[in-house]
């Protein structure tokens, strides 16, 4: 089949290499959980005033959640080889599949900027401990809301992002390798640590592992979907990288090690830290960087800030810059490339000033909050459409085509079905996230939103079903359990 230029380039082709395998995968999540905004995230849970053992079931209930959406999307890049871009064509049309992939660019740029901003706070941590007189230029002017030194600490993280991204996703594979192990090491060395200065003792304020709550099962769940909410996003995108696995053992233990063993590894980790440093200075400490000041070692902070620097590199690429880069590159491959995509993110990222968003709770909260909320509904639709309507039957050459008879052309290259199913879940999940007067339920909203938009797609296809209910021309791939997915 000839393959349209609007819709193909080596980039978004089926992945030829497939090098990633278990510790590659298990890798991802590795990166993912130990990082500044998670540990910060995470540490929250113990200090909400529950027992330890409720938030510890809570977290392994998250990392249950996250591990069953990880499968089902890591599925689908397996067996079709594709991005997520491409993969939502299957239930969006060839072009209504920017809708989805746009939104999830957007909600990785902006997070992208926010990430590398945190990250440079560990940089200025590091050139202050190494060049103290650098101190005159973080007092300086101010430009845009940045000193000269929080500028130069910006660019650098970012530069060296850029440098990674720009070698492609063997060069990506490779430093996340490294990355998330490497940090886990230090940060659990650290948690023992502090724990041992704390003459092992834990204080985690107004909660505590003696105490009761009635609301037990109703706090377990809470927790559970609050972190699981925490990693939605990259779920949505999983297939950008599964698309890589050698085999399906690749992706299944290296989720199952990255996410309920090594979570756990990461809960207890947290445990320690957030009990220890409540106990040493009597006050809450969420950040990674502050645990590390508490050491009084100007080596292992030095050391610390700098892994953080390496650690932050591996899970911003990871999580934030390899969905836009694709995405973008799905709106015209014939000119943009993976490549020209990471670049045109990394130059909208500085655009933003991501600074000003975070220091902005309407950016945050409405904004970006927005943005993730309409994520579970396109994660419903596509799963609902790969799993219940086609069985995971998908004609893969007729993704990367234009003609108007093609199983994937639709209407003019939308599925209106799709769409419309969409933004009824939208229309559920953002209220819930971001109006106030739902606050009570604001967990719940992608969940909602996510089910109502599956259920809503197979009615409308099931009861219009038009081009839909014709079968996929080629089956679906063989399930190859020790080589690469065939046929």
């Amino acid at each position: 089949m000839n393959h349209s230029p609007r819709l193909y380039n080596s980039d978004l082709a089926p992945a030829a290499e497939r090098r990633w395998g278990a510790y590659s995968i298990t890798s991802i999540w590795f990166a993912c959980l130990h990082n500044m905004g998670v540990y910060t995230a995470a540490a929250g849970f113990f200090l909400i005033g529950v027992p330890v053992w409720q938030v510890l079931a809570g977290v392994f209930l998250g990392l249950l959640l996250t591990w069953a959406g990880a499968e089902l999307m890591g599925r689908f890049g397996f067996r079709q080889g594709v991005p997520l871009p491409v993969a939502a064509r299957v239930g969006f049309g060839v072009y209504g599949a920017n809708v989805p992939a746009l939104i999830r660019g957007g909600a990785a740029v902006a997070w992208y900027g926010i990430q590398t901003f945190l990250a440079s706070h560990a940089v200025q941590i590091l050139v202050l401990l190494l060049i103290p007189s650098a101190k005159a230029l973080d007092k300086s002017h101010h430009l845009l809301g940045l000193s000269p030194l929080g500028w130069l600490c910006f660019l650098f993280m970012w530069g060296i992002q850029l440098l990674i991204a720009e070698h492609g996703m063997e060069a990506i594979r490779k430093t996340q390798n490294w990355a998330g192990a490497v940090v886990s090491i230090v940060m659990l060395a650290l948690a023992v640590g502090l724990t041992a200065k704390a003459g092992f003792t834990l204080d985690y304020g107004d909660g505590g592992p003696t105490q009761s709550s009635p609301g037990a099962v109703g706090a377990i769940i809470k927790i559970g979907t609050l972190m699981f909410v925490v990693y939605a996003t990259m779920i949505l995108n999983f297939c950008d990288f599964t698309r890589f696995s050698p085999n399906r053992r690749s992706y299944f233990w290296g989720n199952l090690l990255g996410l309920p063993v090594n979570g756990m590894v990461f809960a207890a980790t947290v445990l320690l830290l957030t009990g220890a440093s409540h106990e040493l200075t009597g006050k809450a400490l969420t950040e990674p960087t502050e645990f590390l000041q508490l050491t009084d070692n100007r080596w292992f902070v030095g050391i610390g800030a700098l892994l953080f620097i390496f650690a932050t590199l591996g899970v911003n690429i990871i999580a934030n810059l390899v969905s836009p880069a694709y995405d973008l590159a799905n709106l015209n491959p014939a000119r943009i490339t993976f490549r020209r995509g990471a670049l045109l993110a990394s130059a909208i990222c500085v655009i933003v000033m991501p600074w000003k968003l975070f220091a902005s709770p309407v950016a945050i909260n409405y904004f970006l909050g927005s943005l993730g909320a309409m994520l579970g509904p396109m994660f419903g639709v596509i799963i609902a459409d790969y799993y219940l309507l086609r069985r995971q039957r998908v004609d893969v050459d007729a993704l990367y085509s234009s003609a108007a008879s093609g199983p994937y052309f639709y209407a003019r290259g939308f599925n209106w079905r799709a769409i419309v199913a969409a933004m009824i879940g939208i229309a559920i999940s953002v209220p819930l996230s971001v109006v106030p007067a739902f606050a009570a339920w604001s967990w719940l909203a992608w969940y909602a939103g996510t089910a109502v938009a599956a259920i809503g797609h197979v009615a409308l296809t099931k009861t219009l079903p038009g081009r839909v209910a014709a079968p996929p021309s080629t089956p679906a791939p063989a399930s190859d359990e020790l080589g690469i997915a065939r046929g």
